[in-house]
């Protein structure tokens, strides 16, 4: 079996890269184009846990270069596709829109594309919690119209699966969009909270507490996000239009007062707060019904929080000699 990964390098990517590799009997076409968005050494580290492993390939390519993509596509042949390239961030969006249509619209228009010309047996996408925008009915559910997002970004994330379902119309093949809510974990992201606090809480700086908050977030731990992305990759869609949505979240919203508690907890120390009001862009609440996923592969994300944290912060401290 062959699957191509996009977006390899970064941290949902990276983890399911190795996920594939230790299954065995999976070859791994890896996709990234090691953008500036943040800090490319990390980028590089999360690739350096992954080459030299029987059956991974990787290649620098950016999925906006259609001539590109589509001559690896010819070339590699890729059974399943897992498209996980973007440009991510809510914030960076308001501030730099034609970034995220270069590689949000643009660039998943080209991968739809290349899955059409060179058929695979199952694409799978990433979109996001954010389509939900500022939705009042929780648990948030896929039925849930989603038609007023908040963000450029979520924007974006929706159009990806509007356009996905066009396929699915137009061409037959099976489509799977998967709404990530928060993920967290060791390989994390910079730009995120658990990596945020950590940072400032082992320096002794404050943290910024956004809405006074009074927020809650349905934080997913980054090993169940790859087991439900490798157990629906397994499951094509079908149906007269083959193309289905799923939430992967741990379906438990949290609070940030006890997000930041756990945070403390696990770095052993206590953290400085600024309370400050909210970001534009930012919703107060995320919470994933995932009834819908477990009725379809028989699992749902469940890792708790503390231990989640636990994880990341002896990570983050054994990545920087802290």
């Amino acid at each position: 079996m062959k699957v191509l990964v996009t977006g390899a390098a970064g941290f949902i990517g990276r983890a399911l890269c190795e996920k594939l590799l230790d299954l065995g009997g999976i070859d791994v076409v890896a996709v990234d184009n090691l953008n500036d968005y943040y800090a490319v050494t990390l980028k590089h580290a999360r690739l350096a846990t992954l080459q030299g492993r029987d059956g991974f390939v990787f290649h620098k390519l950016d999925i906006a270069d259609w001539n590109a993509l589509n001559d690896l596509f010819a070339v590699t042949r890729p059974d399943y596709v897992v498209h996980l390239a973007a440009q991510a961030g809510v914030r960076y969006s308001i501030e730099n829109p034609h970034v995220y249509a270069q590689s949000n619209l643009l660039g998943h228009t080209n991968m739809l594309e290349a899955c059409r010309r060179h058929p695979v047996q199952h694409l799978v996408f990433a979109s996001s919690s954010s389509v939900y925008g500022q939705n009042a009915k929780v648990p948030f559910s896929e039925d849930d119209r989603v038609d007023e997002p908040v963000s450029f970004y979520a924007a974006t994330k929706k159009a990806n699966e509007v356009m996905a379902h066009s396929y699915a119309h137009l061409y037959q093949f099976p489509i799977t969009g998967l709404r990530f809510f928060t993920v967290y974990g060791p390989w994390g992201r910079p730009d995120m909270a658990p990596w945020l606090f950590t940072e400032a809480i082992l320096r002794g700086e404050e943290i910024k507490v956004f809405n006074h908050g009074r927020m809650q977030r349905d934080f997913t731990y980054i090993d169940d996000i790859v087991e439900g992305i490798v157990r629906v990759m397994h499951k094509p869609a079908q149906g007269k239009v083959p193309f289905a949505l799923f939430n992967i979240g741990n379906h438990n919203p949290v609070a940030l007062m006890d997000f930041i508690e756990a945070t403390e907890a696990a770095c052993g120390l206590e953290a400085r707060k600024q309370y400050l009001p909210m970001q534009d862009g930012d919703v107060p609440v995320t919470y994933a019904d995932t009834a819908r996923l477990r009725a379809a592969v028989g699992f749902s994300p469940d890792t708790p929080l503390r231990d989640g944290m636990q994880a990341f912060v002896d990570w983050y401290r054994a990545y920087h000699g802290v």
